[in-house]
């Protein structure tokens, strides 16, 4: 006879000694649990291969049948709670561990509903006691450090983890928990702008997981942040040069040409990428390439294409996320800012806790001039993912805005009238809110003529203030004195600035306004005492499309009973965005009432015409520990009256250094032979020595309230 039946030793029973009636009693029992288990092997099959629905189904059946077996209830919780139920597991679990408060198994089923749950603080506690009670289970010791991972405990979980490989070596779960905890303290310490620490931890992971997709795309994201973009490059590459990965490198690596400025070479990859759409089988990887792309189309300033495909795509999805982010973009880019908050109001209506929608609505809501607004959008960002550092840089150049600062500058000019000038410089600004802010300078100047045997020295004092009346009104006033002494001749005269700033439509800033100032150009003309009342208008036009222009008209009404008009106007491209690169074309055109050519220049018509080169760092796109820099070249001719063309030329440039996030300096200086207050056919020299200084780390107010 067989010694096995249905799995089950004959010989044990052999060899006992009990009656017969009592054997063939337990051998049926026995025969019906193998039975059982058989009967439930598809159950079994469907929770094994994921089909936690089926499984739902079988095991409620069968328990209408066995109410009480302990195997089917087992496995009807663990179908319930796999199949998103959590809530419903944990309840059939407690019910089990009620009538099986001693099964360790039971226990275990019980602590990884509470994992479903996301209740894991008790999970915490309750795995510690399984760990106590058994020190080299490995679900025990998985769960715990699984627990831990949630609760971004990672140090501990790795320990867990750890000692649950060492109960089972290379155990495939054990090992993809320890991947992903290295990742999530990754991020922890990325988020904390660790960067060096989340770094080592990526390469930690590396060594454990060679070539793992899932850590190299966090590494290459935590280079982009830290502006490793060549190094965020490789990885891309490496990792484009298998075929299944080659969309997925490309549409990476145009954002990094984006932020290096390369904006053509990020429209070339996306393109290519959005090409091959139609062999994309992931879903989630064609969303990413086409909004890749249509951003690449925006940074090139494509508008026309964008927007029919941003359009096309509102049609298909009108209340996606992605796509009104994609349109409110678009829009920022257009400045239709008013546009761009909707989108991102629906975002946010949708997901309150949407990153593009916090953020891009702050970035918009500044751009109005709704400083409280930017400021309540970056925190909300901040409360949904805490120290994120686009969020945080935001509201750091945004506190800069409102901070007070001193800036002073000292200069040294000549000219070949045998002028000299010695001046110095300090302005104040001090913001008290976020609309009003306080204005006070000082300046000293200094200057002489050997030839003529004249000197005069001045001293300036202003206070005023800046207050915004609505987000695109400013109001400026600005009251003081100048004191000074020409040939030993001591007078005083009073100093007034009016001004208005307005933005009347978008890409656009109009500023008018009048300027009480006095002539103080050489030592001749202060002593002469000339009161000059500025009344002006200075307009700006900005395009999508690197064409810009201004113009700047000046009536000035003088002391001396004379009258000055002047007309300045510049139409210019830019040619690059970083660094800014700008050509153009400036046209001046000055007429006096009265000419007095042995006091100062005043021709009845003076035309000046030239083109001009401009590169530029400014300081504050310069980081700490970095230069910046501009350079203004332009040449061309000027007319004065009835007299033969002249040429001109004017060269201006600047060099600094910003030494931290709160202080710069910066050398400067200027030669040019165009004609000014003093007279035609001269030339002019400047150079000087300016310093910035934050006085504080951040506005000295509250910008919350």
């Amino acid at each position: 006879m067989n010694e096995s039946l249905f799995g089950i030793n004959l010989a044990f029973i052999k060899t006992q000694t009990m009656p017969l009636k009592k054997q063939l009693f337990i051998l049926l029992i026995l025969m019906h649990t193998f039975v059982f288990a058989q009967n439930m092997k598809p159950g079994f099959n469907y929770l094994e291969t994921g089909n936690y629905t089926k499984a739902v189904s079988f095991f409620k059946a069968v328990l209408n049948d066995y109410p009480d077996n302990k195997t089917a209830r087992l496995c009807y919780g663990r179908a319930i709670g796999l199949s998103g139920d959590a809530d419903t597991a944990v309840i059939l679990f407690t019910n089990l561990l009620k009538d099986y408060p001693n099964d360790f198994e039971v226990k275990l089923n019980y602590a990884e509903s509470l994992l479903w749950a996301k209740q894991f603080e008790n999970a915490k506690s309750y795995y510690k006691g399984l760990v106590a009670e058994n020190k080299k289970s490995f679900s025990a010791l998985l769960g715990n450090a699984n627990t831990l991972s949630n609760l971004k405990e990672y140090e501990d979980a790795l320990n867990y983890v750890n000692k649950a490989l060492a109960v089972k070596p290379g155990n495939a779960n054990a090992l993809t928990s320890k991947k992903y905890i290295y990742l999530g303290y990754a991020y922890k310490n990325q988020q904390a702008q660790n960067y060096t620490k989340a770094e080592t931890l990526l390469k930690e992971n590396l060594n454990l997981f060679p070539n793992d997709k899932d850590t190299l795309l966090n590494l290459a994201n935590l280079y982009l942040i830290t502006g490793a973009y060549d190094k965020a490059k490789t990885i891309y590459e490496t990792l484009g040069e298998a075929p299944e990965n080659r969309i997925s490198s490309l549409k990476n690596l145009a954002l990094v040409y984006h932020l290096k400025g390369k904006e053509k070479n990020a429209l070339a990859l996306s393109k290519t990428a959005y090409q091959a759409i139609d062999s994309i089988p992931d879903t989630t990887l064609v969303k990413q390439t086409k909004e890749r792309y249509i951003q690449a189309l925006i940074w090139n300033k494509k508008f026309k294409t964008a927007k029919q495909l941003v359009n096309n795509l509102i049609e298909e999805k009108p209340n996606e996320n992605w796509v009104l982010a994609l349109r409110a973009t678009l829009n920022i880019y257009l400045s239709n800012f008013k546009r761009s908050v909707t989108d991102y109001n629906r975002i946010l209506e949708n997901d309150s806790s949407s990153f593009d929608g916090n953020l891009g609505k702050a970035n918009t809501l500044k751009a109005l001039g709704d400083y409280k607004g930017a400021y309540q959008a970056a925190n909300a960002t901040l409360k949904f993912y805490n120290k994120q550092k686009d969020a945080t840089q935001f509201i750091k150049t945004l506190d800069r805005q409102f901070t007070p600062f001193i800036d002073t500058k000292t200069s040294y000019t000549f000219d070949n009238g045998d002028n000299i000038a010695y001046a110095a410089s300090t302005q104040l600004e001090l913001p008290a809110s976020l609309k009003f802010k306080w204005l006070a300078n000082y300046g000293y100047r200094t200057t002489s003529n050997d030839v003529t045997n004249n000197d005069a020295e001045s001293h300036t004092i202003n206070l005023g203030f800046n207050y915004q009346l609505l987000p695109r009104v400013a109001v400026k006033g600005i009251g003081g004195i100048t004191a000074a002494n020409a040939n030993n001749r001591t007078f005083t005269q009073l100093n007034t600035t009016i001004a208005l700033s307005i933005k009347p439509f978008k890409l656009q800033n109009l500023d008018i306004g009048y300027l009480r100032e006095i002539q103080n150009f050489n030592a001749e003309l202060i002593d002469r005492e000339i009161v000059m009342n500025n009344f002006y208008a200075n307009y700006s036009l900005s395009t999508n499309y690197n064409i810009g222009w201004f113009t700047q008209y000046y009536h000035t009404p003088q002391s001396d009973n004379n009258t000055r008009n002047l007309l300045f106007t510049s139409l210019y491209y830019n040619i690059l965005a970083k660094p800014a690169l700008k050509a153009g074309i400036n046209y001046q055109y000055i007429t006096f009432k009265d000419q007095v050519p042995n006091i100062y220049f005043s021709p009845e018509r003076f035309n000046a015409v030239e083109v001009f080169l401009n590169l530029i760092k400014t300081e504050d796109a310069a980081k700490p520990k970095t230069w910046y820099y501009e350079l203004t070249a332009a040449t061309g001719y000027q007319f004065i009256e009835d007299d033969p063309r002249q040429s001109t030329y004017r060269v201006q440039g600047k060099l600094g250094y910003r030494f931290t996030k709160r202080a710069f300096a910066n050398i400067f200086g200027t030669r040019s032979n165009i004609a000014s207050a003093t007279a035609a056919g001269f030339t002019f020299n400047e150079i000087g020595l300016r310093f910035k200084w934050y006085l504080s780390q951040k506005p000295i107010f509250k910008t919350s309230n």
